[in-house]
């Protein structure tokens, strides 16, 4: 498997990881998350024509997980990464992370930032494992607060959630 940018005809495919990645929060109790769509093609288009889009392809060319970022209070902002379940436990989030760190040491940002749930096992558990480390609510820097009361005015706070960081 190698990564590399999305193409912009990929993005439809995008949306289909994320869909199938998403039906996992259904058996935790979160039906709202597995049903909830994917970006749009005109939003994922913008991560694309920003450069801060990429997949992992498999041997046939054809992308199994994307990562998608933002650049935020100076930080690169982990905005989505979807694995699709049939590539998923095998590393593939990682790399993805891993070259979205790589990228951020290249352009000087000192860190990489998400947000996620707190309690769900591929979530805030899965990026501690990563290098991430969760943050005080009450320190964040204006553009994470923003994405904040952006996920809350979703409804996403209706389970914790929390704000992570890792260090470059």
């Amino acid at each position: 498997m190698s990564i590399r940018a999305v193409r912009l005809n990929e993005l439809p495919v995008l949306q289909d990881i994320e869909r199938a990645a998403g039906q996992c929060f259904r058996d935790i109790g979160m039906p709202e998350i597995a049903e909830d769509e994917p970006l749009s093609l005109g939003e994922l288009a913008r991560y694309h024509h920003a450069g801060l889009a990429w997949v992992v392809a498999n041997g046939a060319d054809v992308p199994v997980a994307y990562l998608i970022a933002d650049r935020v209070d100076g930080n690169l902002h982990v905005e989505q990464v979807s694995v699709h379940p049939d590539s998923a436990r095998r590393g593939v989030g990682r790399s993805l992370l891993e070259h979205l760190a790589a990228h951020a040491t290249s352009e000087g940002a000192p860190a990489l930032t998400l947000t996620t749930f707190a309690q769900v096992p591929w979530n805030a558990p899965y990026y501690a494992r990563c290098g991430f480390q969760i943050m005080d609510d009450t320190g964040l820097a204006p553009g994470l607060r923003k994405i904040r009361e952006r996920e809350a005015a979703h409804g996403l706070d209706r389970w914790p959630r929390v704000c992570m960081r890792r260090a470059l």
